[in-house]
């Protein structure tokens, strides 16, 4: 229930990628334009919003195990509002308020900028509101969204919304559209904001940034980097997710002449094997990938390279398997985020025959990260005694008397805390290099 002063309070739950985080950031200041604060305890909370992922089952069941648990809050304040967005929503639409009643409004993830309407109309009128109609042509007026950032340091940017690659395992263009870039003046200017704010480093966001542009021809993705590095008071420029297929020479080279461009790219992959790759659309061949890959060594000799892997794709066989096992230790990536196949429905991959069995799902992709762990932790043991720049965040989760931040290869290192405060950017050298984790000492 709001305070004597009226004030409301909201609780926003987000699951998924950094693009639902940035969405977040949109929703939580659009919430407090119209009066709500944020709080972290959900029986504090006039209105309780879920922004949902549903790339994998595992997201969805989280989202389910959290739409039962606010239903006995919502039977003690019937006047609580709870909301569901993001791609969960998208694709669930009215199904989900039939399946749990308590849920007031469902909206698309086209519809992110609308929420601060869909809120009011809730509050007027008490009736359940589902808008999941996906506007695959025009861009948000990002106007009517205004950003209420978590962090105070680094910024997340989108540059562009939808997809259109369609690799059959993946949900993401049926629940967030086609491809839409924004135009690179308004990019330009939401970053030298973050700048104004404080923000030393910024990312930017799309499901597909090196195919930014295509749409509006104003910029391509090597032209808005350059346009971004150029932006006074960003340090560090970042960006995600790139596909293979579209990473430029033109890109490279861009990232190599670069001032605050950081020399990290994560490269989703997949898979090692050209017939598995071929089955996912993935539209390159593993020989094309290495060669892509020797180009961007050749041209940032720093530049640590991280990826995505799926094991139990249907159709892998032992052989693909083993196939990729090498081809990981020939790329050597610096990290590699590693999942079990997962069903997706009103994907092609989930019609496929030759569904491999769970256990080997799983006794395969503990050999995976077996081997990715062990080279990872090979590349950071060749730091030791190497000094980087590590720009500080703030006290580690563990320890508050040590300190974390990240290199500008995105690697994390923990030190003893000085006199450094967020923000600074200080040399750091290496003395115990782990797996996960560079550990060290300002110099």
């Amino acid at each position: 229930m709001a305070d004597i002063n009226g004030r409301k309070y909201c609780k926003l739950i987000v699951y998924g990628c950094q693009g639902n985080v940035s969405d977040g950031e949109r929703m939580a200041g659009q919430l407090k334009a119209i009066g709500y604060e944020r709080t972290e305890e959900m029986e504090q909370a006039d209105l309780i919003l879920i922004n949902t992922c549903c790339v994998r089952e595992t997201a969805e069941d989280k989202v389910y195990g959290k739409i039962g648990e606010i239903k006995a809050l919502k039977r003690k304040k019937p006047e609580l509002i709870f909301g569901i967005a993001g791609c969960m929503a998208q694709k669930e639409g009215e199904a989900l308020i039939k399946r749990a009643p308590h849920i007031d409004f469902v909206l698309g993830t086209s519809k992110v900028h609308s929420l601060s309407q869909t809120v009011r109309r809730i509050e007027a009128e008490r009736q359940h509101v589902v808008d999941v109609n996906l506007t695959e042509t025009e861009l948000p007026d990002e106007s009517e969204a205004p950003v209420l950032r978590d962090g105070k340091l680094s910024a997340w940017v989108p540059i562009m919304y939808g997809c259109n690659n369609f690799c059959t395992y993946c949900i993401v263009p049926y629940v967030r559209g086609r491809e839409r870039s924004r135009l690179p003046e308004d990019i330009v200017k939401e970053v030298e904001q973050a700048a104004r704010a404080g923000y030393k480093e910024v990312t930017l966001l799309g499901q597909n940034v090196n195919s930014y542009g295509k749409d509006h021809k104003q910029a391509d993705f090597a032209e808005l980097l350059a346009m971004v590095d150029k932006v006074d008071g960003i340090e560090r420029v970042r960006f995600m997710t790139s596909h293979p297929k579209d990473l430029s020479d033109k890109v490279i080279e861009a990232m190599a002449q670069g001032r605050h461009l950081c020399e990290h790219i994560h490269l989703p992959v997949q898979h090692g094997s050209s017939k598995i790759l071929k089955a996912m659309n993935r539209v390159y061949t593993a020989e094309a990938y290495k060669d892509l890959v020797k180009r961007i060594r050749v041209a940032l000799p720093e530049v640590s390279l991280t990826t995505d892997l799926i094991v139990g794709f249907p159709g892998e066989t032992e052989e693909d398997f083993e196939g990729l096992l090498a081809f990981l230790k020939e790329i050597r990536y610096d990290a590699a985020y590693t999942f079990i196949y997962s069903k997706r429905s009103g994907t092609p991959a989930a019609e496929m025959e030759d569904q491999v069995p769970e256990d080997v799902k799983k006794a395969r992709l503990q050999r995976l990260m077996e081997v990715q762990n062990e080279i990872s932790l090979e590349i950071n043991q060749a730091l030791l005694g190497k000094t980087l720049e590590v720009m500080v965040e703030g006290p580690s989760k563990n320890d508050e008397s040590v300190w974390m931040g990240h290199t500008r290869s995105n690697k994390i290192v923990l030190f003893p805390h000085g006199q450094e405060k967020a923000g600074d950017f200080v040399q750091v050298k290496i003395t115990s290099p782990q797996t996960w984790v560079l550990k060290g000492e300002v110099c």
